[in-house]
């Protein structure tokens, strides 16, 4: 990538991504000494001691999703997130046993109870970009694009499809800068955000690439009917309509560059890792010979 030679890598994994796929993929045939399920953390074993091996990074931090309910999007806007189950409990213990795996491997953990995993990613990758840092942003998530610039890049791992700042508009039709806008105006059903009725994607993105911003686009609606777009003129009325609503959307679509993330190592170092802490988990989640031997090659020295 242009300019990342000069930019060492800080790598910033969506945890949370990783543990509830592999929840989903992974045959329910594991268990932990208390018989308690552990195929999700077993996925995410395998996922990130994979990753470990292949890039080596000596700067990662791991976020993982607290504010299942907590999160300040869920003041602003109680229905958020509202159309999602909550997890069960053998979920959540998984989650405990992922986040103990991380630490033990030195691998610093970001989880907050106000703030979700995007918001950790967003103000860690702010935290070290005056220190020279470029981001590689490990999760499928398009709402992580927004924090693209143009030395970063973001990591489908499973597909293994990495894409910059310029690549986000063929991906998803607007810029990386605009992708909060963007998904204000259309709405994003995963997280429960209404968006503005009758606007869809193509509309949205012709919006945005004619005016550049939501703020720009609220201050010019009058120009809106005259726009070479189906429907312009009821585009333009329900924006008016609507225009506390979608300025609503766009706070809870923004990734927070601002969350507490405590004293860290300086750009996320690797820590040492704890062997006893991880041979104790390797026991009491029943890991095999192979992710055994996998967790004693990341643990050496000389892999990071």
């Amino acid at each position: 990538m242009t300019g990342s030679a000069n930019h060492p890598p800080l790598y910033l994994i969506d945890a949370s991504l990783y543990v509830f796929r592999a929840w989903h993929s992974v045959p329910d045939e594991f268990r932990d000494i208390h018989g308690w399920p552990t195929n999700a953390v077993h996925g995410f074993a395998r996922f990130l001691l994979d990753l470990l091996e292949r890039e080596r990074p000596r700067h990662i931090a791991i976020a993982f999703d607290e504010a299942l309910d907590s999160c300040f999007r869920n003041r602003l806007y109680p229905a958020y997130k509202a159309n999602r189950e909550p997890a069960p409990e053998a979920l959540r213990r998984q989650f405990s046993h992922c986040k103990a795996l991380c630490a033990a491997l030195g691998l610093t953990v970001l989880a907050h109870s106000h703030y979700e995993a995007d918001d950790l990613i967003g103000s860690a990758l702010q935290q070290v970009r005056r220190h020279g840092f470029r981001g590689v942003i490990v999760s499928a998530d398009k709402d992580l694009s927004q924090l693209l610039t143009e030395v970063d890049e973001q990591w489908d791992y499973a597909r293994d499809q990495r894409w910059s700042m310029r690549d986000v508009k063929s991906r998803y039709g607007v810029e990386a800068c605009q992708i909060a806008d963007f998904l204000a105006l259309t709405g994003d059903p995963i997280d429960n955000i209404p968006g503005v009725s009758g606007i869809g994607t193509k509309t949205a993105a012709i919006l945005l690439a004619h005016f550049g911003s939501l703020d720009v686009l609220l201050t010019r609606l009058d120009e809106v009917p005259f726009l070479r777009l189906r429907g312009a003129a009821q585009a333009s009325t329900r924006l008016r309509e609507q225009r506390d609503q979608v300025q609503l959307w766009r706070q809870l679509t923004t990734i927070a560059l601002d969350a507490p993330l405590g004293i860290a190592e300086a750009g996320f170092m690797r820590a040492v890792p704890d062997t006893d802490i991880l041979a104790a988990l390797a026991d009491t989640l029943r890991f095999g010979p192979m992710t055994r031997r996998r967790m004693q090659t990341v643990t050496d020295s000389s892999s990071f």
